[in-house]
């Protein structure tokens, strides 16, 4: 009988797909993605942080009586005008940026399957449906598939039937994972990214149900770039040093910019290496910035609103909601799809472009996209006969921006993702302004209220809120990296941009995609944002970078804790220790545990010790370290003390909260 209903949702799932299927032949090309709806949302009743914001005009939000009273002068409405750089806000917007986050790839399918091949290596997309039908509509937030046959990633053997946890969250009688869409074109199966992948995750204790905008911290991203055919395509965020590491005397070579012959790198010893550190990956980690090294940071919370500047360097600061679209666009448009910066890589990685796409290309996963150099075709000129976007920086839907390919505070890519059809930014923009609605729900742990109002005062008395203030507990400010004294590596990870920099021009938020010659251009203003914070948050001049103040309204959702993740404590405080005692042995972080590790310096300590034993943390600058404000025994703080802060810490929401 158990088989029989594995079968039956098998042929469920199998069903959507031909359906989708068909969509093909009818169209030509098809996506289906998921998006909950409202009765399997934990934290429904979205809401206006402010009250009944009607539009955004570069940061500035503006309520619906304020929009009432602008419109009445001439001043008003030229101010309130999409020309001049006003988002309005209604439900129209609201929709798209939901079915955006859910559904939404930009076309980074192209890369992730037919460049890279995530459905090319051992796992399959029947391999996936397969694991979805098992569950027989039960919701899981760690899909397990099965591997069909033993394989060698880097250095790591894995044996068949050994069950690889994904981390993918499928929510209850869904056939799908969240934030995964299933493209079918000309008969090809492609699996893409929405910003849910990361962003939303199903809550087994209610249920099943979905907590939009909590991380996923169990999604194992790594482990899933490192099983593509062609990982070696990521090896930008990666630790290659220098490309000529992996360069022997039969190498083939490519003619680069200058009419000069050059070798391309080894293909499988690059791609061996880029494994290595994707496998060492832990779950919820996600590397976004191009920068050759091993640095990726814990994937944030998207309970945006009042948390600005944006990203953990803060880099998003300026432009429209604050620069929440800034740092929207970058992970769409850097983070999933490498070939965006073909034009720029001398300047960022001291590569010669033609070289650079040449070793994404060389091993594609889709034949029709695998550049061979014995054809003495320069990468470049392949690539323009399979380019599903040639007017746009790589594969993705991109619009350049007028000072492409220099990049400018607005957009650290030179580029914003828009779709054919919309205007510039706009489902960017959409986006942004859903996420803005998004509040956290309460964490379940229910304390005492006197625990949580002693909590407060600890707070106060600890002096947590001279940078931790407000109504979402952040000052706003980003602080320079050797101050903070946490793991400094990703501060520096954008310096490269300095010898691209420019104005932050866009094009207005009312231009239509293709964009018209006579488009009109603006420049995002930022007087709010100083010149000193600029260069932490990018690490240009003097700077070695910084890390902004973290809003702590959800912080519950997000264990473990700094942006290297490295604050991890398991439910057993004396054995789940570090991320080596916890993610490497299969325990989540305990929120209640990590946090009291962020607090206390002996418990701190130990998380450390743990973290920095292991070579593969080292590797990947994960430690843990920093943030040394204590409220603990040797502070003058009681262990009752103590614990009343972590409560209340961890029931934060941004709800009526000063």
């Amino acid at each position: 009988m158990r088989s029989m209903k594995i079968i039956t949702w098998i042929g469920i799932v199998i069903g959507i797909v031909l359906l989708t299927a068909g969509g093909v032949f009818m169209f030509g090309h098809f996506t289906i993605g998921y998006t909950p709806p409202p009765d399997k949302i934990v934290n429904t009743g979205k809401e206006h942080r402010e009250s009944k914001q009607a539009y955004d005009v570069w940061g500035h939000a503006v309520s619906e009586e304020e929009a009432a009273t602008l419109l009445e002068t001439e001043k008003g409405r030229e101010y309130l005008a999409e020309e001049n750089g006003a988002v309005p806000i209604d439900e129209d917007l609201l929709s798209l940026g939901e079915e955006s986050f859910y559904e939404k790839t930009f076309g980074n399918e192209v890369f992730l399957t037919d460049v890279m091949g995530i459905l090319d290596g051992p796992l399959s997309l029947f391999d996936f449906m397969k694991a979805i039908a098992k569950l027989r509509g039960k919701p899981t937030d760690n899909l397990q598939v099965e591997l069909p046959e033993t394989v060698t990633i880097g250095n790591t053997k894995l044996e068949k039937g050994t069950m690889i946890d994904t981390g993918l969250d499928v929510p209850k009688g869904a056939a799908m994972p969240l934030g995964m869409p299933v493209t079918v074109d000309r008969g090809r199966m492609k699996a893409g990214i929405s910003c849910a992948l990361c962003h939303a995750r199903v809550d087994m204790n209610s249920g099943g149900k979905v907590v939009e905008g909590a991380t996923n911290t169990n999604l194992n991203t790594g482990t899933l770039l490192a099983l593509a055919s062609n990982s070696a395509s990521y090896f930008t965020h990666a630790d290659i040093e220098n490309l000529e590491d992996y360069i022997t005397e039969n190498n083939p070579s490519v003619q680069n910019s200058k009419g000069e012959r050059e070798p391309l790198p080894d293909g499988e010893e690059l791609e061996k290496a880029v494994d290595e550190t994707l496998l060492n990956w832990p779950p919820g980690f996600f590397d976004a910035t191009i920068d050759m090294k091993a640095n990726p940071t814990q994937v944030a919370d998207s309970f945006t609103f009042g948390d600005h500047p944006y990203s953990w360097s803060g880099m998003g600061s300026i432009g429209t909601f604050r620069g929440l679209t800034t740092l929207n666009n970058n992970v769409q448009a850097q983070g999933a799809d490498p070939i965006g910066q073909a034009q720029a890589s001398k300047e960022l990685f001291d590569i010669d472009p033609e070289v650079y796409l040449g070793t994404l290309l060389q091993n594609a996963a889709n034949e029709e996209f695998r550049y061979d150099p014995e054809t003495k075709q320069k990468p470049s000129e392949f690539f323009k006969t399979v380019d599903p976007f040639p007017e746009s920086p790589g594969v993705n839907e991109t619009v350049k921006l007028p000072t492409y390919p220099k990049v400018s505070r607005v957009s650290p890519q030179g580029y914003v993702v828009s779709s054919r059809g919309r205007k510039v930014n706009e489902e960017n923009n959409a986006m942004s302004a859903f996420q803005n609605t998004l509040v956290p729900p309460e964490s379940g742990r229910n304390p005492e209220k006197r625990t949580v109002a002693q909590g407060r005062k600890v707070f106060k008395k600890a002096g947590c809120i001279s940078c931790h203030s407000g109504r979402y507990k952040t000052n706003n400010r980003i602080m320079p990296a050797g101050e903070i004294g946490t793991q400094p590596s990703r501060a520096k990870a954008l310096k490269a941009t300095e010898k691209l920099w420019d104005e932050p021009l866009i094009y207005s938020p009312d231009t239509s995609v293709p964009v018209p010659e006579a488009a009109k251009i603006l420049k995002a203003p930022s007087p709010h944002v100083d010149k000193d914070q600029k260069d932490l948050g990018f690490a240009h001049g003097d700077s070695n970078g910084g890390y902004k103040v973290k809003g702590l309204a959800g912080v519950y959702w997000q264990a473990p804790y700094l942006h290297d993740g490295g604050v991890a404590v398991g439910p057993d405080k004396k054995e789940d220790i570090g991320i080596p005692g916890t993610y490497d042995k299969g325990v989540q972080p305990d929120p209640f545990n990590s946090m009291t590790a962020l607090v206390d310096r002996k418990l701190r300590q130990e998380v450390i010790r743990a973290n920095q034993s292991s070579q593969k943390l080292t590797d990947l600058n994960i430690e843990g370290t920093g943030h040394e404000f204590w409220v603990d025994e040797p502070s003058g703080f009681s262990d009752k003390e103590q614990e009343a802060l972590v409560e209340y810490v961890l029931s934060l929401t941004g709800k009526g909260e000063k």
